[in-house]
């Protein structure tokens, strides 16, 4: 049982940190789109894109496999609902997940041009599905409902 204390650390943590992650990526962006600078917001953007997504996707596709791990040790059939739900929710994040690359990779193309205001509108939405998604999986996960 030592094993389950491990593996629920390993499976909480990458969770934790990918909804701070996406947090503070929506927070830093979207304060460099209301400074003006547009040097700034594309580097910030090129950051983000090329390092940090595939980063925070790396941790979000660790969590299956240490989820996986969790229901094995504890006994859990993975055909409850709640299971499948949340898998159902994490395809949906994922799809998410390149939609919001896509957008930022069109944005960032753009340079110093402004961004129009239904590129940026979709980047959110992007975002705003993504971490609510995240925050359902979580919910779901931390409820175990049966």
């Amino acid at each position: 049982m030592e094993y389950y204390t491990l593996i629920k650390a390993a499976h909480s943590l990458p969770a934790l940190l990918l909804l701070l992650g996406m947090l503070a990526h929506v927070f830093m962006l979207f304060k460099a789109y209301r400074s003006g600078d547009a040097a700034a917001l594309t580097r910030k953007l090129r950051v983000t894109r090329c390092y940090s997504l595939p980063a925070l996707g790396l941790l979000a596709l660790s969590l299956p496999v240490t989820g996986w791990w969790l229901a094995h040790l504890a006994g859990i059939p993975l055909g409850q609902t709640w299971l499948l739900a949340s898998g159902v929710l994490f395809v949906m994040m994922m799809v998410m997940a390149v939609l919001l690359r896509g957008r930022l990779a069109a944005w960032e193309a753009l340079g110093e041009t402004p961004a129009s205001p239904r590129l940026v509108m979709m980047t959110a939405a992007y975002a705003l599905q993504y971490i609510v998604l995240l925050l359902a999986i979580m919910g779901l996960m931390g409820a175990k409902p049966v």
